[in-house]
């Protein structure tokens, strides 16, 4: 006779999933059907008709999707559907959508000031200290946005954090259209500033937290392809457009996100730290689908949320009990990485450095800004695949090869050896950088930031790491001018350096999280 279903519920996760080796034709054949289901329609399920006489076996091919259960002394179907393959994502997407023109609105933000400098300038006869106060105000709004970013989340929600921070870019967008003079223009940078920094640590939480976890890593990462794009779209339409009206172009991601919300649902997982049951279920039926099979996911989610709830509510210094100490070592480390080894250094000063080293600065520019979105997009599509670790430590190898190149090339050109071959070696150095930054440490430790921390220090911990990336962002950028006049390959190799204690640390500290629940995750790091 059949055994029950509901055993093969219970079977575990593709980390032990793989017990028997004597079917190994079975085993290829579901991983091929589950890729190419993968790309043609994001998530499917496969009924396969196997017969074996053996000894009663589990073969579980995937991550939620293929589930084979061969049984002694019967002769029919040994595989079973997973109900959990009735989910439908739709819900998913668009809330994805919604949540990442946030993203795209942080990108702008970034991107304004490029190309509107010369103009802003003769306009409002600013100084040149009056506009580089204008352009490096934004990080300070961002840090104050990172303080108050978790707290807010946990009070008001993930939507309600993400229409306050659409309000306050609203209102900054308006203050920089309307300014007459460097006041109201630096109240607006701030203003913005403060929504980038809630943006940059809310939106990846809240698709996290929304997202089945066979797509959590892709979704998850279109957050920094969002922003990437919104800073090219705001450098390439700037040429064309005056600064007033470049302002008011930042209002659309603004208002397509304010209308957005009003369709999709609160983060389950938050409405089940409140208290709100039929609130919580609503939710998760309204993301999965009405066919699907709640009743594992939610009892999962239910059972981790009163486990923590019993705990008493974290503060400051209570991250650095040993119970959270990794995860927030994990957290706080993994943005030191992507800031200190120079990413925004390079990225705010990648012209001077192409006109350095003898190079056209607007055409590598230009190359610049296209491969980071494209290396970014591919990213996001093969980072539940490939797994975060792995393009970590790709992307950490990338950084520091990048930054040994360009240290080369400035080193022939400071003692004027082989200066024909300088060029090309930084151009090559400075756009592998980009690449390699793209396809790994850009997005990568967002996604990572977003599954580790226990709820009930998610607020307190993710603030504490979002504060980290925004300081460290500003650090570099201060820094980077003074370290090019002390030495313009020292500095490259002070780079490279970093980037290689990143990877030691990646290699020691960092755990692989796809093709796990946030419970799974944070169990795991946390005991």
């Amino acid at each position: 006779m059949h055994r029950s279903l509901d055993k093969l519920r219970q079977i575990s996760r593709p980390s032990s999933a793989i017990q028997s080796p004597q079917l190994p034709v079975a085993i290829n054949t579901c991983y091929l059907l589950q890729y190419v289901y993968w790309l043609l329609l994001q998530a499917l399920t496969i009924p396969i008709s196997i017969h074996h006489h053996s000894v009663y076996e589990y073969l579980v091919c995937s991550e939620d999707s293929v589930v084979m259960a061969i049984e002694d002394e019967t002769g029919a179907p040994l595989i079973a559907q997973d109900e959990k393959g009735k989910e439908n994502n739709f819900m998913v997407y668009i809330s994805t959508f919604v949540a990442v023109c946030g993203s795209f609105a942080f990108g702008s933000c970034a991107g304004y000031s490029s190309p509107t400098q010369s103009a802003i300038r003769e306009d409002l006869n600013l100084s040149l200290a009056e506009y580089s106060l204008f352009g490096s105000i934004l990080t300070f709004g961002a840090m104050i946005g990172a303080i108050a970013s978790g707290p807010m989340a946990d009070l008001f929600g993930r939507k309600g954090a993400l229409r306050i921070s659409t309000a306050f870019c609203t209102a900054g967008w308006l203050a920089i259209y309307f300014a007459q003079g460097s006041l109201p223009l630096d109240i607006g940078r701030l203003a913005t500033g403060f929504g980038m920094g809630v943006f940059s640590y809310v939106v990846p939480v809240f698709i996290a937290e929304i997202a089945p976890k066979q797509l959590r890593g892709a979704l998850t990462a279109a957050n920094q392809l969002m922003i990437c794009a919104g800073v090219s779209v705001a450098f390439i339409i700037g040429t064309m457009l005056t600064w007033r009206i470049l302002a008011l172009t930042g209002l659309i991601p603004c208002a397509v996100l304010l209308v957005g919300l009003f369709f999709v649902p609160e983060s389950p997982r938050w409405l089940a730290k409140i208290g709100k049951q039929k609130e919580f279920e609503a939710a998760l039926r309204k993301l999965r689908g009405k066919d699907a099979d709640l009743s594992e996911e939610a009892d999962e989610i239910q059972d981790y949320i009163e486990t923590l709830q019993k705990l008493p509510k974290a503060k400051l210094f209570d991250l650095f009990q040993r119970r959270y100490l990794r995860s927030v070592t994990i957290g706080v480390g993994l943005m030191v990485c992507q800031q200190f080894g120079g990413i925004n250094g390079i990225c705010f000063y990648t012209s001077s450095i192409f006109e350095s080293a003898g190079f056209p600065a607007d055409v590598g520019t230009i190359i610049y800004a296209i491969l980071q979105v494209i290396i970014t997009a591919l990213n996001a599509l093969f980072v539940d695949k490939a797994g975060r670790k792995p393009l970590l430590l790709v992307s950490g190898a990338g950084l520091v090869i990048g930054c040994l190149l360009a240290a080369i090339s400035f080193y022939l050109k400071t003692y004027e050896i082989g200066l024909e071959a300088a060029p090309a070696l930084a151009v090559t150095g400075i756009l592998l950088y980009i690449a390699s930054f793209s396809a790994g440490m850009g997005a990568v430790p967002w996604i990572i930031m977003s599954e580790i921390f226990p709820i009930n220090i998610k607020g307190a911990a993710g603030s504490l790491a979002t504060l980290t990336n925004w300081f460290g962002a500003w650090a570099v950028s201060f820094t980077f001018n003074f370290l090019l006049s002390w030495s313009s390959y020292g500095t490259f190799l002070v780079n490279a350096a970093i980037n290689l204690a990143g990877i030691l640390f990646i290699i020691v500290m960092v755990p692989e999280t796809k093709g796990r629940t946030l419970e799974q995750i944070q169990a795991a790091i946390n005991t």
